[in-house]
């Protein structure tokens, strides 16, 4: 197994770069002055791509054209694949065997926490593409993040006008968060830091928090009262909105915790709590 990436190949591909993760560990990368090229299906994310000094490539995951002139030239790649998709699998395996044919030396899988809970299809979708990277001849690593602060952060605005905080996993539930910053900035570390091959990193926050925890952290940041809601999600036939339920259901009964010893030894820093999360939003809004 390789665990290099080729001298005169400094080039990084982001996949599915358009998204909050691929956006994120692209100005990651660029904080850092590295060469990016970003992987992106459509223009208006692709403007704010090239805004972060990315090279844009404009196409789908699921053309093959499009993906092999995307690895052209690339000695790494972080592979994010679309979340609740039904074809993660075939896609992925696809696309990673790809990068091998285009002699990438370096392949970064984001996967998930616990992927190895099969009632929830997109886990262990996630968990048979690290099966199948295994069995190639790259340096590969795999991250496997838990639920992100950021989407605390997407619901600031209806929690500041209702005093609700919604939650699809009911209130006593305990769920480990983590900064997508946090996440993004170990991405790097793994796609340019040699000794690191084979491995799987668990990426969570340093805290495990229930829904009233949450409100009482935004009741601290809002000053205003805030209550946590159970809001199971609204029935749905399609694939993406099957695996939402499954999801939830999942954290209703058994919570979704990991430990930050992974993430932080990478960091060489504490994780970002809530409460750093939320100053910072606030901060970005002033």
């Amino acid at each position: 197994m390789r665990d290099r990436i080729d001298g005169g190949r400094r080039m990084i591909l982001v996949t599915a770069a358009g998204g909050m993760t691929g956006l994120a560990v692209t100005a990651a990368l660029r904080r850092r002055g590295l060469p990016v090229r970003a992987l992106v299906r459509g223009r208006r994310a692709a403007a704010e791509l090239a805004a972060l000094g990315a090279e844009v490539v404009v196409g789908s995951l699921r053309d093959d054209d499009a993906t092999m002139a995307a690895l052209r030239g690339c000695g790494a790649v972080y592979l994010i694949w679309p979340n609740f998709d039904a074809d993660e699998f075939a896609g992925a395996t696809r696309l990673a065997r790809q990068a091998c044919e285009a002699g990438v030396g370096r392949l970064v899988y984001h996967s998930v926490l616990r992927p190895q809970l099969e009632r929830m299809p997109h886990h262990w979708q996630k968990l048979r593409v690290e099966e199948f990277l295994d069995a190639l001849d790259v340096d590969r690593r795999v991250v496997q993040p838990c639920a992100y602060l950021d989407n605390i952060g997407g619901q600031l605005d209806a929690v500041r006008r209702t005093g609700r905080f919604t939650s699809p996993w009911g209130v006593g539930a305990r769920l480990s968060y983590v900064d997508l910053r946090d996440v993004a900035d170990a991405a790097a570390v793994l796609l340019t830091t040699d000794g690191l091959g084979g491995g799987t990193f668990e990426l969570c926050g340093p805290q495990a928090l229930d829904a009233d925890d949450v409100a009482a952290a935004l009741v601290r940041r809002l000053g205003r009262a805030v209550r946590a809601v159970d809001a199971p999600p609204a029935a749905a036939a399609d694939h993406a909105g099957r695996c939402l339920a499954l999801m939830s259901d999942h954290y209703r009964e058994f919570g979704f915790t990991g430990t930050p010893f992974v993430l932080e030894a990478l960091l060489g820093r504490p994780a970002r709590t809530l409460d750093d999360y939320l100053v910072t939003l606030a901060d970005r809004a002033g």
